[in-house]
């Protein structure tokens, strides 16, 4: 299989660099697929399935000369159910985030015939690590294909200006709708039930893509969203932007009392810290937060009190922070008297502070429990069971694709949050018969669940709409699905919701 992505050499011309661009294009195009085949024991019984590993060529579209030129080869990973009926078999589309992350996340953490095992308490297990089987798979509701962004896994675009456009929230929304509606007609799969899943930013390029495809005249039957990330404002501490320190707040609460520093009522349970959160940051916490310095002395100090039996954490900080915690700060405070932090992703999980205890998040124990993980269990995986060359890089996650993302949409330039709950409010109401699935982790506090219950609660659609969304909550963080029960309940609800 291919070598990652990357730009020509910096002593070769122009069109020197274009022309080796182009060529490793090609090359990765004239590939054959992978193929495989394999069964997996779903209770008392056995699904027999087949894979194919292959690169789907993505055509320009533009008017110019460039129109029908590969302008992506996408790499993607697809499992069929053998013997079973594509004039009737669902078939589900599913991609990762980041932005700069591949698909290994839902491919290998619930949706997939196989799965890398992690603790139920989020920590990362001691190495070897190796795939097993998941009887919790999607398989047995859809043929599933997981999709490799631009950039990612195996991924890559035919010249630098595609680069750039993939870099893009539309440019990237756009390859990828191209790449679907190019599986469709090459796996002849038109008569399918479509179904589209994301993760996180994956949730953020989702929206877009259904209302893309509606544009193509391809109905989708149902978009289930995990961990959603829509409404960037909501998720971003920047100045004069107060919605996230209260949307945060019912997780702060939840982490908080999961470690122990609360007390009193709120301390009794998850639920009862949570609904005082959620009941204070709906209408005292903001009221406060736009009174600024209009706020009267003794109304400032019960707010820091409130907010210190919520968040655990003392009230002098939350004083002296003007009563705004932001999340990084979060992390390294609530437990900063045990000289720990906790995860972003997984607020569970903690990791030591450093003998000087700085106040920087270094890094994200949540994450940094399940990278190494996923990282080797894939490589073996994709070598020993789907037969691809692993001595080349996949691009598990690239950092530089994020640094490098444009956020703007449109004419829309500088001073505005990117926002694509437009776009799912648009596609449902669009097609009537599209429904919304929405999985959300407690203890996620990269896009906590209170935000992505504001961020459904403000689309613009009627209730008539709206009553067409499914929100499910779930007792681990931002990849619920790491946690067995929460693996087996989510595939539970969703069998529910497919058959309503």
């Amino acid at each position: 299989m291919a070598e990652a992505e990357k730009p020509a050499s910096p002593a070769a011309t122009p069109d020197e660099a274009k022309k080796r661009w182009r060529e490793r294009l090609e090359k990765l195009l004239a590939q054959a697929p992978c193929r495989s085949e394999a069964s997996l024991a779903l209770g008392d019984r056995t699904l027999k399935y087949h894979a194919i590993a292959e690169f789907i060529p993505v055509l320009a579209t533009g008017i110019d000369d460039k129109r029908g030129e590969p302008e992506a080869a996408i790499f993607t990973t697809s499992y069929f159910a053998t013997g079973a009926d594509p004039a009737t078999r669902p078939v589900c589309f599913a991609f990762n985030g980041g932005p700069g992350s591949s698909s290994v996340w839902l491919h290998l953490g619930a949706l997939g015939p196989q799965r890398v095992q992690i603790p139920d308490d989020g920590t990362m297990p001691a190495p070897p690590y190796a795939v097993s089987g998941n009887p919790e798979s999607w398989l047995e509701h859809f043929d599933l294909v997981f999709i490799d962004p631009a950039h990612t896994g195996f991924s890559m675009t035919a010249s630098e200006e595609a680069r750039k456009k993939a870099l893009s929230a539309d440019g990237d929304a756009a390859l990828l709708t191209e790449c679907i509606r190019t599986w469709l007609g090459r796996h002849r799969r038109w008569n399918s039930p479509i179904y589209l899943v994301g993760e996180s930013y994956g949730t953020t390029r989702a929206a877009i893509i259904a209302d893309k495809l509606s544009e193509l005249g391809i109905a989708l039957s149902g978009l289930i969203l995990v961990s959603c990330a829509m409404d960037f404002q909501c998720l971003h501490f920047d100045p004069r932007n107060d919605l996230p320190y209260a949307l945060f707040l019912p997780g702060y609460a939840c982490a908080a009392q999961y470690h122990g520093k609360l007390k009193g009522r709120v301390a009794e349970s998850p639920s009862a810290a949570r609904a005082a959160a959620e009941e204070f940051a709906a209408e005292e916490y903001p009221a406060a937060l736009q009174a600024g310095a209009r706020l009267s002395a003794g109304k400032r100090r019960r707010i820091v009190q409130r907010l210190a039996e919520l968040t655990g954490l003392p009230a002098s900080l939350i004083d002296h922070s003007n009563l705004r915690i932001t999340d990084a700060s979060f992390f390294v405070e609530l437990l900063r008297d045990r000289g720990q932090m906790i995860g972003r992703l997984e607020a569970r999980v903690t990791a030591p502070l450093g003998a000087n205890r700085t106040r920087a998040y270094e890094f994200d124990p949540g994450m940094e429990a399940l990278y190494a993980p996923y990282v080797m269990a894939a490589q073996a995986y994709f070598s020993n069971s789907l037969g691809l060359d692993t001595q080349r890089r996949y691009e598990i996650f690239t950092e530089e694709g994020y640094k490098q993302w444009d956020f703007n949409r449109g004419e829309a330039k500088g001073n505005n949050y990117l926002c694509t709950s437009p776009d799912l409010a648009r596609a449902l109401r669009r097609n009537p018969h599209l429904k919304v699935f929405v999985a959300s982790g407690y203890y996620d506090l990269g896009t906590p669940y209170s935000a992505s219950d504001w961020s459904l609660a403000q689309l613009d659609a009627p209730a008539s709409v709206l009553s067409r969304i499914e929100h499910h909550y779930y007792d681990a963080g931002h990849m619920m699905y790491t946690r067995a029960p929460d693996l087996a309940r989510l595939k539970r609800e969703l069998g529910l919701w497919l058959s309503r």
